[in-house]
């Protein structure tokens, strides 16, 4: 029978499932290879980690690695239920709470490799992280998509980690009872972009982030974003929170520097900032807080028809 060692967190309500041991030998190389060899070669620890019945849908997963550079306090692969991520701001979040929790780490600055690059944090305290997430920018602003039932939907596409289509149209108040409607709006919105061929510089858009008024005058908007296999973020999303900041920038609506907060859709929240960078660029940082929740071991016995998880549509 072999296991797989895992630390759980959430970070402002969005959990995180970490690999610490049993994981698969991925090789030295850097994370956007061990990342092709993961997806093509061992997705069955993903979907042992992430399904059903060991996981749940709003689970997001990591395998921690050794890093390439070792002045790096670690590499990690981030996924979810319906695959490959090349970065999660929530989930780094919950990776430097969890690498203190292991001793690996003291408050303090730290650097992780990722797919997506190069990432830094400051663990400011026991529960509270400040990342510099990848450069995020507007990759598109103001496209038009006709979406079923719903009409014409304009947003922008933007890269804060992932790819977001961003748009202020909420057809209802942004709270949580109204989570199954914009689950399925949202999903609306991500079919009939796939369907027009609308997407990202180098993929498809694989989140969608609807925004409108806060809850309180103390922040500045309230988002509800749909993740990759029909979830939704309980935090306001890192990348997402990024590629928000990328699109004010381009605006001229927010300078650098300028605090920004943003909440997600049940209330909990993230402060950004930006600097700007070069060809339109920016620098983001967001600070929010994550708590370990659990250690365990997740085993999968030989007879157990669903040691991979259980089959999802």
């Amino acid at each position: 029978m072999t296991g797989l060692k895992v630390i759980d967190s959430h970070t402002e309500g969005e959990p995180t499932r970490i690999i610490v041991a049993g994981g698969p030998d991925l090789g030295h190389g850097s994370m956007a290879e061990r990342r092709r060899i993961f997806a093509s070669t061992h997705d069955a620890v993903r979907r042992c980690a992430l399904h059903e019945p060991r996981g749940w849908d709003a689970l997001v997963g990591a395998l921690l690695c050794e890093p390439v550079d070792s002045s790096c306090a670690a590499g990690v692969i981030f996924f979810n239920k319906a695959g490959m991520l090349s970065m999660c701001g929530h989930g780094l979040m919950g990776l430097a709470v969890t690498l203190a929790h292991m001793g690996r780490i003291n408050s303090g600055h730290h650097k992780v490799e990722t797919p997506a690059g190069l990432v830094s944090f400051e663990l400011l305290s026991q529960d509270t992280v400040r990342i510099a997430n990848v450069p995020a920018y507007r990759h598109r602003h103001d496209i038009a998509v006709d979406v079923p039932g719903y009409g014409m939907v304009r947003g922008d596409i933007a890269w804060g980690g992932n790819w977001f289509f961003l748009t202020r149209q909420a057809p209802w108040p942004l709270e949580p009872r109204h989570i199954p409607q914009f689950t399925t709006y949202a999903q609306a919105i991500q079919d009939a972009l796939n369907a027009s061929g609308i997407g990202g510089a180098d993929g498809a858009v694989d989140h969608i982030e609807i925004f409108g008024a806060p809850g309180d005058q103390s922040a500045n908007a309230r988002s509800f974003v749909l993740c990759p296999g029909g979830a939704y973020d309980r935090s306001p999303c890192g990348t997402g929170t990024s590629a928000k900041l990328a699109c004010l920038a381009a605006d001229g609506a927010l300078a650098a520097g300028q605090p920004w907060v943003q909440e997600s859709i049940i209330g909990s929240r993230f402060t950004a900032q930006y600097q700007p960078l070069e060809r339109g660029r920016i620098a983001p940082t967001l600070t929010g807080r994550a708590w370990v929740m659990a250690e365990a071991t997740l085993l999968r016995d030989k007879n157990d028809p669903f040691r991979d998880g259980m089959p999802t549509a």
